[in-house]
């Protein structure tokens, strides 16, 4: 056991996750942009989101390796983000009770990139396909709330969310042609659907 603590903690300096705010998927900062947006162009971008991605990667498979846990990695860039995925047979114990364990984990792999890079990361980590089925569900919900709200002609306020989930509800609320909102602090920070008009 001692040596894998002494791993866990090549990999992770325990003296930095006090220091680190949790990234907000709801917006990108203004400092963020301006590190993604300056000279270079695209093409820049995109070898910085592989680069972050790799990093992500590196850092993934060293604790699948200290936690004796089997699992491939897929990289890839998905609009302004990283996205690294782990797919395997029995990684539950990654998620967690509603994804509890998988944002934790994912905000370690982007503290590991922020200390790599010097930039704060908005990669994402899926475990087993969780955020996917995820979102699907969170856009079914969003519009069947979209359609809810419309009918009845009255704000709906949802249950409180992580800013991955906040993030799909208004993608399917703007979608549906309505307006929604975050209001609260995190981690009781929820959606709130308004009507046309």
């Amino acid at each position: 056991m001692m040596g894998q603590e002494q791993e866990l903690s090549d990999v992770v300096d325990t003296e930095d996750l006090v220091e680190v705010d949790e990234l907000d998927d709801d917006a990108v900062d203004d400092e963020d942009a301006d590190d993604r947006d300056g000279e270079g162009g695209d093409e820049e971008d995109l070898n910085s989101l592989e680069e972050e991605g790799e990093i992500a990667a590196d850092y993934i498979e060293g604790l699948l390796d200290i936690a004796d846990l089997d699992g491939d990695i897929d990289m890839d860039v998905e609009g302004d983000r990283a996205v690294v995925s782990v797919v395997g047979a029995t990684l539950d114990e990654l998620v967690g009770d509603d994804g509890d364990v998988l944002d934790a984990l994912q905000e370690l792999t982007r503290l590991a990139v922020h200390r790599k890079t010097g930039v704060r990361a908005r990669l994402m980590l899926d475990v087993g396909g969780f955020r996917a089925r995820r979102r699907t569900e969170l856009a079914e919900l969003g519009k069947t709330i979209a359609a809810e709200v419309s009918r009845t002609g009255e704000p709906k306020k949802l249950r409180a969310m992580s800013p991955f989930e906040r993030k799909i509800i208004h993608d399917a609320i703007a979608l549906a042609g309505l307006r929604s909102e975050s209001e609260g602090e995190e981690p009781h920070r929820r959606v709130v659907v308004f009507p046309v008009g």
